[in-house]
């Protein structure tokens, strides 16, 4: 999808799919380091143990490599600068 809204010259569909990239990362390493996603427990609000869970953490390596790949893209960072230019610096 990514590469389509590049293709499409829509930077907001391309900024939204680098976004979803960027969340499966986050989400991704959450439920890799704690058991259920839930980093803190409910009743005393203290931190969890962390835990590894290896195939998680190779999900989350894959969506980092990815958005990565997105952010740095050239032609989405030319789309950027031209948006903020239009839009946010005045």
């Amino acid at each position: 999808m990514f590469i389509a809204y590049l293709k499409a010259r829509d930077f907001p569909g391309a900024d939204m799919a680098r976004k979803f990239l960027q969340m499966g990362w986050t989400r991704a390493r959450r439920y890799a380091n704690h058991k259920g996603g839930r980093k803190y427990d409910a009743k005393t609000g203290k931190e969890l143990p962390r835990i590894v869970d290896s195939e998680k953490a190779a999900a989350a390596a894959i969506f980092y490599e990815r958005y990565v790949a997105a952010r740095e893209h050239p032609q989405y960072r030319r789309l950027k600068e031209a948006h903020q230019n239009k839009h946010e610096r005045k």
